[in-house]
């Protein structure tokens, strides 16, 4: 089947992989063929390949309104999704997730897969209570879906990472009586389904997790009992034989709290600590550069090739009105980029490349 009339489909493809991801929907829409090249794996790789693809970063931000003749800025704690094209600068917010009229859940993790945006667990911004929801957003469709819920004890405060494929891996955090867990799980978000992992070697509650080099890692974190005072160690699972490795002592020198870290595509790892931008070489963290003293507080991380992204929160504003930070730094000089952000506070965030 011709996907254009009268033009040879290596030429009609072409001219899909240079579409906006804006205009997927309505692509999708036209007719089966269409619909079907698009939602392809092959698609969002030949993008990437041909350098066609569009890099989003996606964050979990408070919703600011300023208060009527006063000039004044107040907030609630409602969390919507905000999206930045990193290519034109523009700012943007997703459709609200239906059904949750307060906001996305609050403490809520981001992750992409594919084309998709996974929001998971957090808290009932109304209740307090502990999530067990699931959330995809299409960037094919323009559309939410409900996915099964996580399987086991209500959890918050858990690591959370993606291998960008196809799944999601899960672990640690706390139940609702506020015990550290041992327990971790994986979701297919193709299938739609959750698998437990087995269990971690040590509790790890308000742990960070990222996935390289084939591998989850489970960073820091602490157990019931120590109540704040965070583990030096991290954990691997190794996805290809199903198993944790052994722990590593010593992978972080920080018993406050644990560094927020990123993998790039080159296997390089980097991590934002104490102020600092440090780099994993040769076993040890060494200081590679330093966050912009305006970054009070960093919230995600993430490398792209030749490039850092720093997001966090500054002290200009009070609450869920303080502003939003963001700088681009070019690896090879070393140079801070400031991006253009805007007000409310941000929990989470995430880069996704369609």
């Amino acid at each position: 089947m011709e996907l254009i009339p009268n033009l040879p489909n290596d030429v009609a493809r072409e001219c899909l992989l240079r579409a906006s991801y804006k205009q997927f929907p309505v692509i999708a829409s036209v007719c089966r063929g269409w619909n079907s090249e698009v939602s392809l794996s092959d698609f969002l790789h030949q993008r990437k390949a041909s350098r066609h693809s569009q890099e989003l970063l996606i964050l979990s931000q408070a919703r600011v309104e300023a208060s009527a003749g006063s000039g004044k800025i107040f907030a609630t704690p409602e969390y919507r999704v905000s999206v930045l094209e990193s290519g034109s600068g523009l700012w943007t917010e997703l459709p609200p997730i239906p059904g949750q009229t307060k906001g996305l859940p609050l403490f809520c993790r981001l992750v992409s897969v594919g084309s998709d945006l996974i929001v998971l667990g957090g808290l009932d911004p109304v209740t307090w209570q502990a999530s067990d929801s699931v959330f995809v957003f299409s960037f094919l469709t323009s559309k939410w879906r409900v996915g099964a819920t996580m399987p086991g004890v209500r959890r918050s405060f858990f690591g959370c990472a993606s291998d960008s494929d196809r799944t999601v891996l899960v672990a640690g955090g706390h139940d609702e009586e506020k015990c550290a867990l041992t327990s971790a799980t994986v979701y297919d978000v193709a299938e739609d389904k959750w698998t437990f992992l087995p269990d971690m070697a040590r509790e790890r509650d308000e742990c960070k997790a990222i996935f390289h080099a084939g591998r989850f890692h489970v960073i820091g974190g602490y157990a019931t009992e120590e109540q704040g005072q965070f583990s030096k160690t991290a954990e691997s699972f190794d996805v290809s034989t199903w198993q944790w490795g052994p722990l590593t002592d010593d992978f972080v020198d920080d018993t406050v709290t644990s560094p927020i870290c990123t993998a790039g595509e080159n296997g390089d790892l980097y991590a934002c600590w104490r102020g600092d931008v440090l780099m994993f070489l040769n076993d040890t963290w060494q200081k590679v550069g330093q966050i912009p003293a305006d970054v009070y507080n960093v919230i995600y991380v993430a490398v792209r090739p030749g490039k850092l992204i720093v997001i966090g929160n500054g002290k200009a504003l009070a609450g869920y009105g303080e502003a939003t930070v963001g700088y681009t730094c070019d690896l090879s000089s070393a140079r801070w980029v400031k991006l253009e952000t805007h007000v409310g506070h941000v929990q989470a965030g995430c880069f996704l490349e369609v």
